[in-house]
């Protein structure tokens, strides 16, 4: 087993039992995602929003989940290839291209080409992704987690990263592991 392989060995070990010390009652593992999951987020009408957690306000997906940006990538340029996707699912840009105005959402929404070749949003230029661990709307386990050569932040709805942990009555928060 090369040294990736065992990183990602080593993560989706960590990655398992930090989603069964949080108690999950979901049938899911949080293990690695496997290959067939989906790397776009399934929006049910909303393209994004804004919800309260942990953090305060946060740009969510049409599901709910937490919207997140990576350091590593750069304006209108995403560097998650597909490992990170696994982890780390891109938010798709809607049919058509055109990003509507959303209420409550000050960021300049927009959208630039992933790594696997989808349209995916972006809020102030950084590409957005959710995180396969956040598993109902409010979760933010992903927030200050660093892998995939950056920190992953959680954004306001001015499209700002945010960089204050969560609150101690949330059983989310990042950066406890890596893979």
């Amino acid at each position: 087993m090369n040294r990736f392989g065992s990183i990602r060995l080593v993560g989706a070990v960590v990655i398992t039992l930090f989603v069964a010390a949080c108690g999950s009652s979901s049938s899911s593992s949080g293990s690695t995602p496997s290959s067939s999951d989906s790397s776009t987020s399934g929006s049910s009408g909303a393209v994004l929003g804004v919800a309260s957690t942990s953090l305060g306000q946060v740009l969510v997906d049409g599901q709910g989940l937490t919207v997140y940006m990576l350091t590593a990538d750069s304006p209108d340029h995403s560097s998650c290839a597909s490992d990170c996707l696994a982890y780390w699912p891109l938010v798709a840009a809607p049919s058509g291209g055109s990003v509507p105005s959303i209420s409550g959402i000050s960021a300049n929404l927009g959208v630039t080409q992933a790594t696997n070749g989808q349209s995916m949003l972006t809020a102030n230029g950084w590409p957005l992704y959710t995180f396969a661990n956040d598993q109902a709307p409010g979760d933010v386990n992903g927030q200050g987690v660093q892998t995939f050569g950056g920190t992953w932040y959680a954004l306001s709805p001015a499209g700002q990263p945010i960089k204050t942990a969560p609150s101690s009555t949330d059983s989310g928060g990042g950066g406890h592991y890596s893979y």
